[in-house]
């Protein structure tokens, strides 16, 4: 895989300045993963990377650190308040990595989109994208609902591509159309554009074929496919994306391949 250098901080690569895609999906479908070993692929590639994980859960980055845990921005901004720093807000993770979890509140205590809110505005009231200056910025969004703050990356213009992770499940299909409809809804406000879908094969009845039926019934197109791998278990079990755990296996070449097809769609 060859990305094209930087000059100054900045990525150049079909126009753009900077990466910037959200990676939408969801729960469960692997779009954290997937998002991980993307960002270790560009990162590996001489790109600085910041992930931000817009789940509740915060787990997102949880790969890239090796299972450390990282208070999120909504726990720092109720313990510290006006004294909270961008150092505190972003932890560096694998490859240099650099990780933020928006994290959310407590089970049925609050609106758990609030927490992506919170953090996109603190990120942006210490400076955080002037300061790092990231070649590419993922957003990992949970996408079983695509409304208010989880839409926030869309609406707000923090991403320019947006992908969607889905198997040929019908559950993962159906939050797949949704994504695709709510960035149909804010293209025209010169927002983010669906970059295209991204295949993570359970090997269910017509998968691809299914697949391929929700490409064009949105009007964009299979970016990219990631194989159902045992490897990929394996990673986990130890806390590491499959680029750090098993750099020379079948799946780690897929993440390079996706990352290439994804900054090439970014491109266009």
């Amino acid at each position: 895989m060859s990305f094209r250098l930087r000059r100054r901080g900045f990525l150049f690569y079909g126009g753009l300045q900077v990466i910037k895609m959200a990676i939408y999906g969801k729960g469960g479908i692997g779009k954290s993963t997937t998002a991980s070993n993307i960002a270790a692929a560009f990162a590996q590639n001489g790109m600085r990377v910041m992930q931000i994980g817009c789940d509740p859960k915060a787990d997102s980055t949880v790969n890239l650190r090796g299972g450390g845990s990282v208070p999120t921005v909504l726990e720092l901004i109720r313990e510290r308040g006006a004294a909270l720093t961008l150092e505190e807000l972003v932890t560096p993770g694998f490859a240099g990595v650099l990780c933020v979890e928006a994290g959310g509140p407590a089970p049925g205590l609050g609106c758990a989109g609030r927490g992506i809110i919170a953090a996109m505005e603190k990120l942006k009231e210490k400076r955080a994208f002037e300061i790092y200056k990231p070649d590419a910025v993922i957003y990992d969004v949970l996408g079983d609902v695509v409304c208010g703050g989880f839409a926030m990356p869309i609406r707000e213009g923090y991403a320019n591509k947006v992908f969607v992770v889905t198997s040929g499940e019908n559950m993962a299909l159906h939050a797949a159309a949704n994504i695709a409809e709510a960035v149909a809804n804010f293209r025209s406000r010169g927002y983010a554009t669906l970059g295209g879908i991204i295949l993570n094969r359970r090997n269910v009845p017509r998968e691809e074929e299914k697949v391929a039926e929700l490409a064009s019934d949105v009007g964009t197109k299979i970016v990219g496919a990631l194989d159902f791998s045992p490897t990929v278990q394996r990673a986990e079990e130890i806390s590491k994306t499959v680029l750090e755990a098993f750099p020379e296996s079948e799946m780690a070449g897929e993440y390079r391949e996706l990352a290439r097809r994804l900054l090439a769609a970014c491109g266009e």
